[in-house]
Protein backbone atom coordinates (compact mmCIF):
# COMPACT_ATOMS: atom_id res chain seq x y z
CA UNK A 1 0.00 0.00 0.00
CA UNK A 2 1.31 3.60 -1.25
CA UNK A 3 2.50 5.51 1.60
CA UNK A 4 -0.69 8.30 3.12
CA UNK A 5 -0.13 11.80 2.43
CA UNK A 6 0.32 13.58 6.16
CA UNK A 7 -2.31 16.53 5.94
CA UNK A 8 -2.32 18.89 8.18
CA UNK A 9 -6.02 20.80 9.13
CA UNK A 10 -5.93 24.85 10.05
CA UNK A 11 -9.14 25.95 12.31
CA UNK A 12 -10.41 28.56 14.18
CA UNK A 13 -13.08 27.46 15.87
CA UNK A 14 -15.02 24.09 16.53
CA UNK A 15 -14.11 22.43 12.99
CA UNK A 16 -16.73 19.90 12.08
CA UNK A 17 -15.37 19.65 8.62
CA UNK A 18 -11.88 19.04 10.36
CA UNK A 19 -14.07 15.89 12.35
CA UNK A 20 -15.48 14.28 9.26
CA UNK A 21 -11.76 14.50 7.56
CA UNK A 22 -10.54 12.80 10.93
CA UNK A 23 -13.65 10.26 9.99
CA UNK A 24 -13.24 9.75 7.00
CA UNK A 25 -9.09 9.34 7.32
CA UNK A 26 -9.25 6.28 10.13
CA UNK A 27 -9.36 3.96 7.20
CA UNK A 28 -6.21 2.59 6.21
CA UNK A 29 -7.48 2.64 3.00
CA UNK A 30 -8.08 6.55 2.89
CA UNK A 31 -5.24 8.24 1.13
CA UNK A 32 -4.46 10.85 3.74
CA UNK A 33 -3.57 10.79 7.18
CA UNK A 34 -4.26 13.50 9.52
CA UNK A 35 -0.72 14.50 11.25
CA UNK A 36 -1.45 18.01 12.54
CA UNK A 37 -4.15 20.03 13.55
CA UNK A 38 -3.28 24.21 13.68
CA UNK A 39 -5.34 26.97 14.96
CA UNK A 40 -4.44 30.44 15.12
CA UNK A 41 -6.86 30.98 17.86
CA UNK A 42 -5.40 28.77 21.36
CA UNK A 43 -8.96 28.75 22.80
CA UNK A 44 -10.31 26.81 19.79
CA UNK A 45 -12.40 24.02 20.78
CA UNK A 46 -12.01 21.69 17.54
CA UNK A 47 -8.38 21.54 19.29
CA UNK A 48 -9.30 19.36 22.01
CA UNK A 49 -11.73 17.18 19.27
CA UNK A 50 -8.39 16.82 17.53
CA UNK A 51 -6.20 16.14 20.59
CA UNK A 52 -8.88 13.54 22.13
CA UNK A 53 -8.42 11.49 19.21
CA UNK A 54 -4.70 11.59 19.49
CA UNK A 55 -4.00 13.87 16.75
CA UNK A 56 -0.91 16.07 17.66
CA UNK A 57 -2.08 19.79 17.71
CA UNK A 58 -0.42 23.31 17.58
CA UNK A 59 -1.61 26.87 18.32
CA UNK A 60 0.25 29.61 16.92
CA UNK A 61 -1.54 32.84 18.12
CA UNK A 62 -2.00 35.12 15.34
CA UNK A 63 -2.46 38.40 17.77
CA UNK A 64 1.05 39.07 18.32
CA UNK A 65 1.56 39.34 14.92
CA UNK A 66 -1.00 42.43 13.97
CA UNK A 67 1.74 44.51 12.23
CA UNK A 68 3.20 41.29 10.42
CA UNK A 69 1.07 38.97 8.98
CA UNK A 70 3.66 37.24 7.03
CA UNK A 71 5.85 36.79 10.40
CA UNK A 72 3.02 34.69 11.64
CA UNK A 73 2.85 32.56 8.30
CA UNK A 74 6.77 31.77 8.54
CA UNK A 75 6.04 30.11 12.18
CA UNK A 76 3.33 27.94 10.21
CA UNK A 77 5.14 27.06 7.42
CA UNK A 78 8.18 26.15 10.04
CA UNK A 79 5.53 24.18 11.96
CA UNK A 80 4.16 22.07 8.63
CA UNK A 81 7.78 21.41 7.17
CA UNK A 82 9.05 20.07 11.19
CA UNK A 83 6.04 17.66 11.14
CA UNK A 84 6.40 16.52 7.57
CA UNK A 85 3.33 17.83 5.76
CA UNK A 86 2.35 17.34 2.50
CA UNK A 87 -0.93 19.39 1.93
CA UNK A 88 -2.81 21.13 3.97
CA UNK A 89 -6.78 21.38 4.48
CA UNK A 90 -8.07 24.72 5.77
CA UNK A 91 -11.97 24.41 7.50
CA UNK A 92 -13.38 26.83 8.93
CA UNK A 93 -9.72 28.91 9.38
CA UNK A 94 -10.48 32.38 9.74
CA UNK A 95 -7.79 34.16 8.72
CA UNK A 96 -7.09 35.83 5.28
CA UNK A 97 -3.65 34.41 3.86
CA UNK A 98 -0.82 35.94 2.15
CA UNK A 99 1.17 35.88 -0.93
CA UNK A 100 4.17 33.66 1.17
CA UNK A 101 1.78 30.84 2.43
CA UNK A 102 -0.37 30.08 -0.83
CA UNK A 103 3.19 30.60 -3.09
CA UNK A 104 4.57 27.94 -0.38
CA UNK A 105 1.58 25.64 -0.50
CA UNK A 106 0.84 26.41 -4.36
CA UNK A 107 -0.99 22.93 -5.18
CA UNK A 108 -1.25 21.83 -1.44
CA UNK A 109 -3.47 23.47 0.18
CA UNK A 110 -7.35 22.93 0.11
CA UNK A 111 -10.38 25.59 1.03
CA UNK A 112 -14.24 24.68 1.27
CA UNK A 113 -16.35 27.13 0.75
CA UNK A 114 -20.25 27.35 1.44
CA UNK A 115 -21.33 28.64 -2.19
CA UNK A 116 -20.89 27.33 -5.65
CA UNK A 117 -18.25 28.61 -6.94
CA UNK A 118 -17.88 30.99 -8.41
CA UNK A 119 -21.06 32.28 -7.57
CA UNK A 120 -20.79 34.21 -4.01
CA UNK A 121 -17.08 34.24 -2.87
CA UNK A 122 -16.69 35.24 0.55
CA UNK A 123 -18.96 36.16 3.48
CA UNK A 124 -23.19 35.12 4.19
CA UNK A 125 -23.21 33.14 1.27
CA UNK A 126 -26.55 31.79 2.85
CA UNK A 127 -27.86 35.16 3.09
CA UNK A 128 -27.06 36.06 -0.64
CA UNK A 129 -28.05 33.06 -2.16
CA UNK A 130 -31.48 33.70 -1.09
CA UNK A 131 -31.59 37.37 -1.64
CA UNK A 132 -30.66 36.41 -4.95
CA UNK A 133 -33.18 33.93 -6.13
CA UNK A 134 -31.03 31.16 -7.05
CA UNK A 135 -32.12 27.37 -7.14
CA UNK A 136 -29.32 25.66 -6.60
CA UNK A 137 -26.61 25.69 -3.85
CA UNK A 138 -24.35 24.15 -2.15
CA UNK A 139 -20.53 24.03 -1.34
CA UNK A 140 -16.99 23.55 -3.08
CA UNK A 141 -13.54 22.88 -2.54
CA UNK A 142 -10.72 24.61 -4.25
CA UNK A 143 -7.23 24.72 -4.17
CA UNK A 144 -6.33 27.94 -2.37
CA UNK A 145 -4.80 31.20 -4.72
CA UNK A 146 -3.62 34.40 -3.68
CA UNK A 147 -6.85 35.88 -4.72
CA UNK A 148 -9.76 34.21 -2.43
CA UNK A 149 -12.06 32.10 -3.49
CA UNK A 150 -10.90 31.66 -7.30
CA UNK A 151 -8.70 28.66 -6.74
CA UNK A 152 -8.83 25.67 -9.09
CA UNK A 153 -12.23 23.88 -8.01
CA UNK A 154 -11.55 19.84 -6.83
CA UNK A 155 -15.47 19.19 -5.86
CA UNK A 156 -18.85 20.15 -5.46
CA UNK A 157 -21.91 19.09 -3.74
CA UNK A 158 -25.57 21.43 -4.96
CA UNK A 159 -28.57 20.77 -3.11
CA UNK A 160 -32.13 22.54 -3.79
CA UNK A 161 -33.18 25.86 -2.49
CA UNK A 162 -36.24 25.02 -0.62
CA UNK A 163 -39.51 28.24 -0.87
CA UNK A 164 -39.17 27.93 2.99
CA UNK A 165 -35.36 28.04 3.29
CA UNK A 166 -34.17 30.66 5.70
CA UNK A 167 -30.40 31.33 5.88
CA UNK A 168 -30.24 29.50 8.73
CA UNK A 169 -31.66 26.23 7.87
CA UNK A 170 -29.92 26.81 4.01
CA UNK A 171 -26.63 26.79 6.10
CA UNK A 172 -27.37 23.47 7.86
CA UNK A 173 -28.23 21.52 4.69
CA UNK A 174 -24.96 23.02 3.02
CA UNK A 175 -22.60 22.20 5.78
CA UNK A 176 -23.89 18.21 6.29
CA UNK A 177 -22.89 18.36 2.23
CA UNK A 178 -19.86 19.95 3.40
CA UNK A 179 -18.76 16.90 5.51
CA UNK A 180 -19.38 14.55 2.99
CA UNK A 181 -17.66 16.73 0.11
CA UNK A 182 -14.61 17.06 2.21
CA UNK A 183 -13.19 13.82 2.44
CA UNK A 184 -14.38 12.56 -0.89
CA UNK A 185 -12.79 15.81 -2.82
CA UNK A 186 -9.68 15.31 -0.42
CA UNK A 187 -9.43 12.13 -1.84
CA UNK A 188 -9.93 12.64 -5.30
CA UNK A 189 -7.02 15.11 -5.37
CA UNK A 190 -4.99 12.46 -4.05
CA UNK A 191 -5.26 10.40 -6.25
CA UNK A 192 -5.80 12.85 -9.41
CA UNK A 193 -2.91 15.08 -8.73
CA UNK A 194 -3.52 19.20 -9.46
CA UNK A 195 -6.04 19.84 -11.93
CA UNK A 196 -4.57 20.99 -15.09
CA UNK A 197 -4.61 24.76 -16.75
CA UNK A 198 -6.80 23.47 -19.13
CA UNK A 199 -9.45 22.19 -16.10
CA UNK A 200 -9.35 24.98 -13.87
CA UNK A 201 -12.70 26.03 -14.28
CA UNK A 202 -14.31 22.35 -15.01
CA UNK A 203 -16.67 21.73 -12.33
CA UNK A 204 -16.43 18.54 -10.56
CA UNK A 205 -19.15 16.52 -8.76
CA UNK A 206 -18.11 14.15 -6.11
Amino acid sequence: MAPRTRVAIFISGRGSNMTALIEAARDPAFPAEIALVLSNNPDAPGLRTASDTGIPTLAIDHRPHRRDREAHEREIDAALVEAGIGLVCLAGYMRLLTPFLTSRWQGRMLNIHPSLLPAFPGLHTHERALAAGVKLHGCTVHLVTEIMDEGPIVGQAAILVRPDDTPALLGERVLAQEHRLYPAALARHLGAGAPTEQADRTLLSV
